[in-house]
């Protein structure tokens, strides 16, 4: 996402169980230590990493404090300094620290690659992650950190956007979750609960001019089979699959099928209606599950919510969900890069994260499996995500990705507005993405 747009908050963050507010943490899991100059090997001496991630997605801070605690337990040698700060800080904190060297390990996200690692501030890590037994993680997890081949992080925080519904909704209009698994079964699944007077508008998107508008775009972008870019890094979403994207878009805003304050929401806006039972159906992250089965927070009793995969453009194809991921990335300026990738090496581990499952869902393919991730996750959930996660689309790979990305959440806007076409609008966006644009 953009660094200056909101992140989408997991089930935690909805469930108030961890603290919120923007101002920075700065936890020290077991005390400090002296730090070393070295940068070659690992260095002698006790050594300390400082390390910057974020308070409200993903891994709670003291998630992120057990796992500290038990890498520090694990390596006496090293005492680890971990400063958290809200999403919308996080980019230029990054930016802004590499000159210094401030930060050793630092949280990145999906869309940071290309940018991050073209101007030399995050470490190229590819030899290292290779080192790992890559073939267990989810395909769609591994390329959140790849830019041209390289990868500048190791993948960490896993989401993606799933479709939900109400089940006792859909019986209004004689309809079940397995009409919602192709895009035409959608469409006629909320024209039935329009026409049967069910919802006047059962459908809501996360379509503001923010880059949440973007993650729904691409989930679509995928399911009709489109791309954003070609194999030579050429825009290409303003043809296919990407115009049919945004057309779809809009129809369901002409029909009437999807709530006009779309256009105005973003994820908890659209949360916030499906648990008030003034949505049947819509596309959201990881955290919807837990928000809208919460009695406290939510209206639509548990068994009624239901959560799939998302639709299929082309029936008996199945589409990739939006990638939704953060990678861990070492600075180029770190004073210490091997014991930086210990510690990353550590906390991304299958161990570290099945026994941190509440918050986020392993990258790991066999943790999947296993029955305590099961019972903690949530059967339902995990049932998903083994179909939904192994494949997922990336938002364009551009080192101006930030300023592209807002020039098409501005272009998709006044389609969605009726003020210009779909095609005519990507048309415009796609200049963004193209080589030579402002970086």
């Amino acid at each position: 996402m953009r660094e200056d747009d909101e992140r989408p908050i997991t089930r935690r963050d909805f469930l108030g169980t961890a603290a919120a507010g923007t101002a920075a943490f700065y936890l020290a899991a077991c005390g400090s230590g002296s730090s070393s100059s070295s940068s070659s090997g690992k260095s002698a001496g006790t050594v300390t990493l400082n390390n910057l991630f974020q308070q409200q997605a993903g891994y709670s801070a003291s998630d992120i404090a057990g796992m500290t605690a038990e890498f520090e337990k694990a390596n006496s040698n090293i005492k680890v300094n971990n400063t958290l700060v809200a999403y919308e800080a996080l980019h230029d904190k990054i930016v802004a620290a590499a000159p210094a060297g401030t930060y050793d390990v630092v949280l990145g996200d999906c869309i940071w690659p290309a940018e991050f690692g073209s101007k030399n501030i995050v470490k190229d890590l590819t030899s290292l992650v290779q080192g790992l037994p890559v073939n267990e993680i989810f395909p769609g997890a591994i390329q959140m950190a790849l830019y041209k081949g390289k990868y500048y992080g190791m993948p960490w925080i896993l989401d993606t956007k799933y479709m939900y519904a109400n089940t006792a909704m859909l019986k209004k209009a004689g309809k079940t979750t397995a009409d919602l698994k192709t895009l035409t079964g959608m469409v006629s699944t909320l024209e039935a609960l329009k026409s049967k007077g069910v919802l006047k508008y059962p459908f809501m998107g996360s379509w503001k001019q923010a880059e949440a508008v973007v993650c729904d775009y691409a989930t679509l972008v995928g399911a009709f089979g489109g791309k954003f870019l070609d194999s030579a890094g050429k825009p290409v979403f303003n043809t296919g699959g990407g115009v049919q994207a945004l057309e779809f878009m809009k129809m369901l805003l002409d029909k009437g099928l999807a709530n006009p304050s779309s256009t105005s929401s973003a994820e908890e806006e659209v949360l916030k209606a499906f648990a008030a039972e003034q949505v049947a159906v819509n596309w959201n992250w990881t955290f919807q599950l837990a928000g809208a089965t919460e009695p406290s927070k939510s209206k639509v009793p548990a068994g009624d919510v239901a959560i799939m995969h998302t639709p299929q453009g082309t029936p008996g194809v199945t589409p990739p969900g939006v990638n939704g991921g953060q990678p861990l990335m070492i600075t180029t300026g770190s004073s210490h890069p091997n014991e930086a990738w210990e510690y990353i090496k550590f906390i991304t581990s299958k161990q570290a994260q099945n026994n941190y499952v509440k918050d986020s869902l392993p990258i790991w393919a066999p943790s999947y499996d296993e029955p305590a991730v099961i019972k903690t996750a949530g059967a339902q959930l995990v049932s998903v995500a083994k179909t939904q996660l192994p494949d997922m689309i990336l938002r364009p790979q551009v080192p101006n990705y930030n300023a592209a990305s807002q020039e098409l959440q501005v272009q998709i806007q006044k389609a969605l507005l009726g003020k210009t076409s779909a095609k005519s609008a990507l048309d415009t966006a796609a200049k963004a993405f193209s080589a030579g644009a402002p970086v």
